[in-house]
C-alpha cells in the first residue's frame, strides 16, 4: 500500500510563523532598541512602546522577506522556509503582515512623529527596499547601512526633548548593519547564487565579505570605545574590548550561523557601551 503524504497545513503553526518572521534577527533588532532606550533613561511605558512598535516593524520585514523569495526558496528546494514548503498560506502572511504594519504605524506614532518618521521612514522601510529591490544588486548594504544607522535616532528622538543622535553613534550603527549583512548572507551564497541574486557580499565573494565584516564590525566597536573611555575606568574598558576582539575571532573563523551570531553579541556590547558613552 503506498505511504500516504499529508501535505503541511497552509495555517501553519507558531513555530513555522516564527522562522518566517526571522525571528532571530527580528529579536536581536528588538532588543537593540530596547537596550538604547534603557540607556538613554526613557519611561518605562516609553521603552515598552518602543519594544513593541520595533519587533511589530521588524515582522512586517521577515514576513515580507519570505513572501519576495518564496519562488526562489521553492527552486533551490529550501527546508527552512514555511512558505516555500506550503506550510504557509501566502495570503494569510500577507494579512498578517499588513496588521503588523498598522501596529507599528501606530505604535511608533505614539513615541512622537520625530521617532515615529525615524522608525518607519528609515528603518522599517529600508528593510522593504532591500527585500523588494536592492538585495540582489552591488546596492544590498545600503538599507542595512540606513536601518542601523537611524536606530539611535528612533531612540533620542522619543526623548521628552527629542534630538538628534550623535554623528559617531549614527556612524557605528551603520558599520554594525553592514557588517552583519556581510555575516548573514555567507550561509547562503550557494542557494542566492543558483536563484541569480548577487548582493555586494556575493560579489565580492566569501573571503573578502567576512573580512570586511570582521573589520567593519571592529570600527564600529572602535568608535563606541572612544566615545566610552572618558566615562570608564580602565578595568571596564579592558574586558569589552578584549570580549570583542574575541567575538571577531569567531566571526572571522566560526561555520554557519556563527559568524552572525558573533555579530550580533558584537552589537548588544556596543549598545551598552554606547548608552553609557551617550548618557
Amino acid at each position: 500500500m503506498p505511504e500516504v503524504v499529508v501535505p503541511p497545513s497552509p495555517t501553519g503553526g507558531i513555530n513555522a510563523w516564527l522562522r518566517a518572521a526571522h525571528i532571530g534577527p527580528t529579536v536581536a533588532v528588538t532588543v537593540l532598541a530596547g537596550l538604547l532606550g534603557v540607556d538613554w533613561g526613557l519611561p518605562t511605558a516609553t521603552v515598552a512602546l518602543l519594544v513593541a512598535a520595533v519587533f511589530t516593524g521588524q515582522l512586517t520585514i521577515g514576513w515580507g522577506n519570505d513572501l519576495a523569495d518564496a519562488d526562489r526558496d521553492r527552486l533551490v528546494g529550501r527546508r527552512d522556509k514555511p512558505l516555500a514548503l506550503g506550510a504557509l498560506d501566502p495570503r494569510r502572511v500577507t494579512s498578517a503582515l499588513v496588521l503588523a504594519l498598522a501596529a507599528s504605524v501606530a505604535l511608533s506614532g505614539l513615541l512622537g512623529w520625530r521617532s515615529a518618521a525615524a522608525h518607519l521612514g528609515l528603518v522599517v522601510a529600508s528593510g522593504h527596499v532591500y527585500n523588494l529591490l536592492l538585495k540582489g544588486t552591488a546596492w544590498s548594504w545600503l538599507p542595512y547601512a540606513v536601518a542601523f544607522g537611524s536606530l539611535p535616532g528612533v531612540v533620542t528622538l522619543a526623548q521628552s526633548t527629542p534630538e538628534l543622535p550623535a554623528p559617531w553613534m549614527v556612524a557605528g550603527g551603520a558599520m554594525l548593519g553592514v557588517g552583519a549583512h556581510f555575516l548573514n548572507a555567507l550561509p547562503d551564497f550557494g542557494d542566492d547564487e543558483a536563484t541569480g541574486v548577487r548582493g555586494l557580499p556575493h560579489r565580492l565573494g566569501a573571503v573578502w565579505s567576512r573580512r570586511i565584516a570582521v573589520f567593519l564590525l571592529v570600527a564600529a566597536s572602535v568608535i563606541v570605545i572612544a566615545a566610552w573611555w572618558p566615562h570608564a575606568a580602565w578595568w571596564g574598558v579592558v574586558p569589552n574590548a578584549a570580549f570583542v576582539v574575541v567575538l571577531a575571532a569567531i566571526a572571522l573563523r566560526g561555520k554557519g550561523d556563527l559568524p552572525f551570531q558573533a555579530a550580533v553579541i558584537i552589537a548588544v556590547l556596543d549598545v551598552a557601551m554606547l548608552g553609557l558613552a551617550g548618557s
